[in-house]
Parts: C-alpha cells; sequence; structure tokens
C-alpha cells in the first residue's frame, strides 16, 4: 500500500480519533478525580443496552432513533449515579456503578440472543470499526463534542469544584450535568470506536500524565499528546498488519501504563 493511499484512509478515522482523545482525556482527568474508574465502562454498557434494543425494535445501527434511545438510558443512569454520590455510606457510587455496568452486560446478552446477527453486533460493540467512519461522521462528532465542550467551558468553576472538592460536596444538579454531558459523549463515542477503545482513551492518557505533570492543565495537554501519538500508531498498524484497528488501538494505549508501572519499579531498583 503506497503512502498516499494510508492517508487517504486514515483521515476521517485519524480525525475522529483525535476527537475521541481531546474531549475524552479531559473527560478523564475528571473521573480519575472522582475516584469512579469505571463510570465510562458503566455508561458505554449502558449506552451498548439501549443501542441494541433499539435494533430489536427495528432501527438502525447508526439511527437518530437509536441514538436518541441510547442516550434516554444513559440519561436514567446519570440520575443514578448522581444519587449515589449523595447516599456513599449506604449505597458507594462505585458499587451501584458497577452493579449497572452488570445489569446492562446482562441485558445485551438477553436482547443480542433475540437477534439474527447477534455476535457481529457483539464484536462491533466492544471494539468498533472506527477505520470506517466517514467525514459525515466527523462532522457529527465535533458537534456533539463542541457543545460539550462549551458547556463545560461556561461551567467549569462548578463542574470543575464538583469533581475535585472532596470537602464540600456540590448541589446535586452538578453531578447530575457531568454525567448527562459524560453520557452524551459516551452515547456518540460507543457507537464510533466501541465499549473498549471509548474506556482505553478516557482513562490512560489522564493515568500516563500523572508522573509527569503536576497541575491539570499540564496532564491535559500531555494527555492529548500522549493520545493522538499513540492513535496514529495504533491506525497505521492496523492497516500495515491487517488487523482490527479498534482493538489494537486499545492494545496500544492500554499497554503503555503498564510499562511505565513496570519501568519504575526497574527504575528504583537501579537507584536502591
Amino acid at each position: 500500500m503506497s503512502f498516499q493511499q494510508m492517508i487517504s484512509i486514515l483521515a476521517a478515522p485519524f480525525v475522529v480519533s483525535v476527537l475521541l482523545v481531546g474531549i475524552h482525556c479531559y473527560l478523564g482527568l475528571h473521573v480519575l478525580a472522582r475516584g469512579v474508574i469505571f463510570v465510562d465502562l458503566s455508561l458505554a454498557q449502558v449506552a451498548a443496552f439501549g443501542s441494541t434494543l433499539a435494533l430489536l425494535m427495528g432501527y438502525e445501527h447508526h439511527s437518530n432513533q437509536g441514538y436518541l434511545i441510547a442516550f434516554a438510558f444513559t440519561l436514567i443512569a446519570s440520575v443514578i449515579f448522581a444519587i449515589a454520590r449523595r447516599e456513599e455510606k449506604q449505597f458507594p457510587q462505585e458499587a451501584i456503578i458497577g452493579v449497572t455496568y452488570a445489569m446492562c452486560s446482562a441485558l445485551v446478552i438477553l436482547v443480542v440472543d433475540k437477534m439474527a446477527h447477534g455476535a457481529e453486533h457483539m464484536k462491533d460493540l466492544m471494539v468498533g470499526e472506527v477505520l470506517w467512519v466517514t467525514w459525515a461522521d466527523v462532522k457529527k462528532t465535533a458537534l456533539i463534542y463542541g457543545v460539550v465542550g462549551i458547556l463545560h467551558y461556561v461551567f467549569r468553576k462548578k463542574l470543575i469544584e464538583a469533581s475535585f472538592n472532596y470537602d464540600h460536596p456540590p448541589h446535586p444538579i452538578w453531578d447530575f450535568l457531568f454525567y448527562a454531558l459524560f453520557g452524551l459523549v459516551i452515547t456518540s463515542s460507543v457507537h464510533l470506536a466501541g465499549v473498549l477503545q471509548v474506556f482505553a482513551v478516557l482513562i490512560v492518557p489522564a493515568l500516563v500524565g500523572r508522573p509527569f505533570a503536576s497541575t491539570l492543565a499540564g496532564r491535559l495537554l500531555f494527555g492529548w499528546i500522549f493520545g493522538v501519538i499513540i492513535t496514529l500508531i495504533g491506525l497505521a498498524l492496523s492497516i500495515r498488519w491487517d488487523m482490527p484497528s479498534g482493538a489494537l488501538v486499545v492494545v496500544c494505549f492500554t499497554v503503555m501504563p503498564i510499562l511505565l508501572l513496570l519501568g519504575r519499579q526497574v527504575t528504583k531498583a537501579f537507584k536502591a
């Protein structure tokens, strides 16, 4: 394959992936600060259940009706998660998040069991196929993420305080707004990249930036640069090796914090 052909194939997927990294890295900093690491997986699974149910109801995979059904379920989950934070002592939020993930995973299996091409749909839900996105997908994704970004900027003081200020819990409306906007992003992302790639892009850039930057802005900048580079490597290797792009991008992302963790231990051992 020539360099020009590779660029032609990668252009739209790469732009979408950059958009994914841009919004998810920022949201990942909030998620790490809140200590709800698996909220992304949970909300993604909720959206996946909504999409699967929409398919069973006869709507197309990327239809507006399917998107709205998936988003409606993430809004319901957002309300539950916001309430759980207020009842942390009796109902730990992370436990509720895990229960929600397990429930929706089981529901997806039950719904898929009634579908003719269930196995193929399950694969798309988990790792997606970002190489098949179009420029129309790019425009739609940019619009949705742009709206979310603007709202986060307008209400940045309250939303940042809601995530990073542990001593003074905010009004529940700010928790709900955070999870509702988060759910909107996740619903869009799962349609494009699948549950696992969305989780990797959310958590890993925010996580690996912690040893290299102490400020929120520094970690965000590091995460953006890191995420774009790893995404490009994963997409290029998927074409080079003729392997599923979503799964390979997930591997490229998730192997990095493990290597960094082991590298720090080796460095400490040599210093000792």
